[in-house]
């Protein structure tokens, strides 16, 4: 499994769907289990959570900035 391109597709789920988003801030753990389909160690499943979250609020202030200076993301 390439870990790097499941949570680039983990996050661009995440941020198209704004009812699961609200359910990954919930509950990230059982949301990232639930896409990429299968049971991981909670380490496993910790790390991958916690890339995600890094990328959706990197995204996140990335598309602000672009606000500010009326650029899109």
């Amino acid at each position: 499994m390439d870990i790097k391109a499941k949570i680039d597709e983990i996050v661009k789920k995440i941020q198209n769907d704004p009812k699961l988003l609200e359910k990954f801030e919930k509950n990230p753990v059982s949301v990232v289990e639930d896409l990429l389909g299968i049971d991981l160690p909670d380490d496993e499943v910790n790390k991958i959570v916690d890339a995600v979250k890094a990328k959706i609020n990197i995204n996140d202030i990335a598309g602000k900035l672009g606000g500010l200076f009326g650029m899109k993301k």
